[in-house]
């Protein structure tokens, strides 16, 4: 065997195969054809028949970006073939199911010619099998198709998801957990997600949980239409100490709102563009165990079906950035150490304000019921971008991702950066981390650092743009762009940008004398000005202004050119196991590495 296969030909097959089991998606391939195909005579004649069944698989070209199919991009993941050929029929589509109160995330589409007509599947992942016409006596409203619901996808997946559920209700802490097991395990037998929603407010009750557990259809981040979900399933081990913190910063994070930009000078009030009442989440700080998904979060906010009620900080995943070299080949040489030293402190902290403050705060005006209105429709609020009473709002019915579309997550993402940024400076909360004027690293280091890498990840979000197609890979990477380019444009040079294109070579420089001075109020207007299209439904200007501040210019591109020729790996995360030793549980880690990302994925037997 050591003749056929060469060390570093080994190497590439490993890191291929750790990316692909930490991705859950084939698109980092780095090998030869021929070099592969010569391992079927390696002496395992069960590795070569499996190696022939993946082989082709594993050499199609990679795509552009995720999006609508089309000659550089490409989606199997929710909906299938030619279902996006027709706009039109996917919005009619999607207004069908929610009358019917069909919920998309756990659906895909299905596409098809019967009786010389185009006609519509919708697939819903479930253990039960069944069929239902949607639209009898009515297919003007769907242009003539005729769409069926068909209960039963994936139903051999979630069929052992089930059984599983149904063994661990016996191991269940107390009555909350055993009613949280059992109603998600109904919702993914009959496919019906309100039963999920009612198992979500049960799971946000069980406070301080000795093993968080997440699951079901959660992200819609590899939707291109950013509605249906991925499945994914998350174990968690809390951290009592670094929960602590979090849990004495939501009790006191109320004072903060006051601090914001459409808050300040009320009067001791919040105004009408935020909630009166600031309702703290539940907050943990977990060592993820097991985080099944292509995207392996910092943190998440939980639950995506209603208000956000759960944040959770994954605490060893946020460590692993300590040891990345993520964009310090844009910092000057000088400032490197220190940058790479402070950059998860800043970092921490920016990720907890943008969960807590960031996605927990705001209001949207809204008509609530008919002729009914959360602020009062006769004396109408000014807005603060214009002086003039607001002029539109969310109508009955309407909700703020059907408002915004594709722009929901990236402006909800942007907005939550830029909260955590604008009050990263705040004494109150780096005094709670532990951070003062005589600590080891002083407020002001991390402050500067925060702006330094608020520059560093705005140019790195340049990586997930496809020239090619005009689309964007990722809602955070455009939201960081979004915010460097504002903050490159308004806060009067506090930051230069050198680029040597001959020597591959880009430096940020930030002016550290006028940080606070120049950057904190340039970040306000941003985010006054985001916070009050969201709030106010004022799509048409929030398209205007946010087009044009992630729009892709020819000197980004340049400067993508750089970036792209400094782009590290992408991340494999390396999962620890459990293992059952009589009645103790012993936990097992491995190394950071390819061969240790592999044998925690073959150790776990799945």
């Amino acid at each position: 065997m050591s003749r056929k296969i060469q060390t570093e030909d080994l190497q590439k097959f490993l890191d291929y195969a750790a990316l692909f089991l930490s991705n859950i998606g084939n698109y980092f391939v780095r090998l030869r054809r021929p070099k592969v195909r010569a391992w079927n005579a390696s002496g395992y004649p069960a590795a070569g028949e499996l190696l022939n069944r993946v082989m082709e698989p594993m050499f199609q070209l990679p795509p552009n970006s995720l999006g609508h199919p089309g000659p550089f991009t490409q989606t199997r993941y929710c909906l299938g073939a030619d279902c996006l050929a027709s706009s039109e029929d996917v919005a009619s589509i999607s207004k069908l199911m929610e009358d019917l109160s069909i919920h998309p995330e756990n659906t895909r589409l299905r596409r098809y010619r019967a009786s010389g007509r185009d006609s519509y599947d919708i697939l819903q992942a479930s253990v039960v099998e069944s069929k239902f016409i949607c639209n009898t006596g009515d297919e003007l409203s769907t242009n003539g198709k005729r769409i069926q619901l068909i209960r039963g996808d994936h139903k051999d997946e979630l069929e052992q998801i089930c059984q599983s559920l149904r063994q661990s209700i016996n191991y269940a802490s107390n009555p909350a957990q055993q009613l949280l097991l059992r109603k998600t395990m109904d919702s993914f037998l009959v496919g019906d997600l309100e039963l999920y929603k009612n198992a979500q407010k049960i799971w946000v009750t069980d406070k301080a949980p000795s093993v968080e557990t997440v699951i079901g259809f959660i992200e819609p981040y590899r939707d291109p239409l950013g509605i249906r979900a991925e499945f994914e399933g998350i174990v968690g081990i809390p951290d009592p100490t670094a929960t602590e913190t979090l849990r004495k910063l939501a009790s006191v994070a109320d004072k903060f709102v006051f601090k914001l930009p459409w808050v300040e000078g009320n009067g001791g009030r919040k105004g009408p563009f935020e909630k009166e009442l600031f309702d703290p989440p539940d907050f943990s700080s977990v060592q993820s165990l097991a985080y099944c998904s292509s995207i392996i979060f910092q943190g998440i906010n939980l639950p995506n079906t209603g208000d956000r009620l759960q944040d959770i900080i994954f605490s060893n995943r946020m460590a692993a950035e300590r040891i990345r070299p993520r964009g310090l080949h844009m910092v000057n040489e000088a400032e490197r150490e220190t940058f790479r030293s402070h950059r998860f402190h800043s970092y921490y902290i920016w990720v907890v304000l943008h969960a807590i403050l960031g996605h927990g705060t705001g209001k949207f005006l809204t008509e609530i019921s008919k002729g009914n209105y959360n602020f009062d429709l006769t004396n109408p609020p000014l807005n603060p971008l214009t002086g003039n009473p607001v002029s539109c709002w969310y109508h009955l019915g309407q909700t703020w991702t059907g408002v915004f579309g594709d722009l929901a997550t990236t402006v909800d993402e942007c907005r939550a950066d830029l909260v955590g940024a604008y009050l990263i400076d705040e004494p109150g909360i780096l005094t709670l981390f532990g951070y003062t004027d005589q600590s080891e690293i002083k407020c002001r280091d991390l402050v500067y650092n925060l702006y330094l890498q608020l520059g560093i990840d705005g140019l790195r979000g340049l990586e997930n743009y496809d020239p090619i197609t005009e689309h964007r890979g990722q809602a955070h990477s455009r939201a960081h762009f979004a915010i460097f380019r504002y903050l490159l444009r308004n806060s009067d040079g506090l930051y230069t940008v050198l680029c040597d294109p001959v020597n591959q070579k880009l430096t940020l420089n930030v002016d550290r004398s006028n940080t606070i001075q120049k950057g904190k109020p340039c970040l306000g207007r941003m985010l006054l000005t985001l916070h009050i299209y969201r709030g106010t439904a004022d799509i048409s200007h929030c398209r205007e202004f946010y087009e044009d501040l992630s729009h892709v210019d020819a000197q980004a591109l340049q400067w993508r050119d750089i970036i792209l020729f400094h782009k590290e790996p992408p991340l494999a995360f390396c999962h620890a196991n459990t293992f059952l030793d009589g009645y103790q549980v012993r936990l097992k880690e491995y190394e950071p590495t390819a061969q240790g990302v592999i044998q925690s994925w073959a150790e776990r037997e799945i």
